[in-house]
Parts: structure tokens; sequence; C-alpha cells
């Protein structure tokens, strides 16, 4: 396979695409679609979220300083690409896209209800790196969906239609290739 060299930059892909919400469940919240996202530890559970300071959401983050984490389905995907590419400054995003405030545990903010899996998060660190700033996050409560829980009370998240950003584009999660230690399973 022969291969070119690109000009530095991201080409990281797949990556988890998400709704973050934030604001207050009882006032003004808003909507921000954010596909820099990811686990930075799992004791303590910590997470992070990207975004560029010019965006309507930064402020309310950095004000409140917690936000949920909203995994995104193919049900979702237009709301998902909604979420992202308009701003909140003109709209209201939960209302447009026909999308339900539910009560978090921990946060003041609402948790998207349509969503299979909500994280909720308040903010230790903000690191201004350049074109977006990194709020590195305590994960204080997680929510799941009873639809996606056996009677063993498994959770069969792979079940719920997660998607994945790519490259300027959205993706239904494929069929299964692995799972984790199969490479050394007798």
């Amino acid at each position: 396979m022969s291969k070119i060299n690109f000009k530095p930059g991201n080409m990281l892909y797949p990556l988890p695409v998400v709704m973050v919400s934030c604001g207050n469940i009882n006032g003004f919240s808003n909507i921000i679609t954010v596909a820099w996202t990811g686990t930075i530890c799992t004791n303590p559970p910590m997470v992070y979220i990207s975004v560029r300071p010019e965006r309507h959401s930064y402020n309310i983050i950095k004000n409140s300083g917690e936000f949920v984490i909203n995994l995104s389905t193919k049900n979702l995907a237009h709301a998902t690409d909604f979420c992202g590419v308009r701003s909140g400054k003109d709209i209201d995003k939960w209302q447009a896209c026909g999308l339900t405030k539910e009560a978090a545990d921990t946060v003041k903010c609402p948790m998207v209800k349509e969503s299979p899996v909500n994280i909720e998060c308040h903010v230790t660190e903000i690191k201004e790196l350049g074109s977006h700033h990194m709020f590195i996050a305590d994960v204080t409560a997680i929510h799941a969906s009873t639809e996606y829980m056996d009677k063993n009370n498994k959770f069969h998240l792979n079940n719920s239609g997660l998607i994945a950003y790519s490259h300027g584009s959205y993706f239904s999660l494929g069929n299964q290739a692995g799972t984790f230690g199969f490479s050394v399973k007798k």
C-alpha cells in the first residue's frame, strides 16, 4: 500500500460523537455536539471535552463548571448534527430537535432523555490548548437506559445504535470484530 505525506493535523478517526448539555434545567440550557471527547482515567473516572472558546456553550460550561455527555445513536443523528451546526444563541435546540430535558442527580444542567447513556461531569481543570480548550472533568454519575438491560441487569449498550464521527461523516457502528482479550484466548 503506497502512502502520501499529509500536513500535520487531526486524522485520528473514528471518534465518539456526543451531545453535551449545559446550563440549568430550570433556566437557560443548551446542547453542543462534540467529537473531541474521551476517557482520561478509570479510577477516578475522568473524561474530557474540547470546545472552541467562541462556541456559545463554552462560557456556559466554563462559568458553571459542569456538563453532561449524552451518547448519540442512529435515531439521534439528525439532532446530533443540528446541535453541532446551529448556535444556541439563535435557537432553542431542545425544542427544534424535539429533545426532552431530564433532571440530573449531581449537576444542574439537564440530561438528554432520549440518549441511552448520560454522563454527569464536574470540571476540574481547563487546559487552553490553542483552537480548543480542554475541559477535564470528574464523572459524578452515569445514567443508563433500562431499555438495554437484560434480566440479569447486564447492560447491552451496543444494541442502542451508537454512532461515530469519521472525517466529516456520521456512521452507525457495524459488526463486532472481536471482544476484549479475544486475541489471546485459547
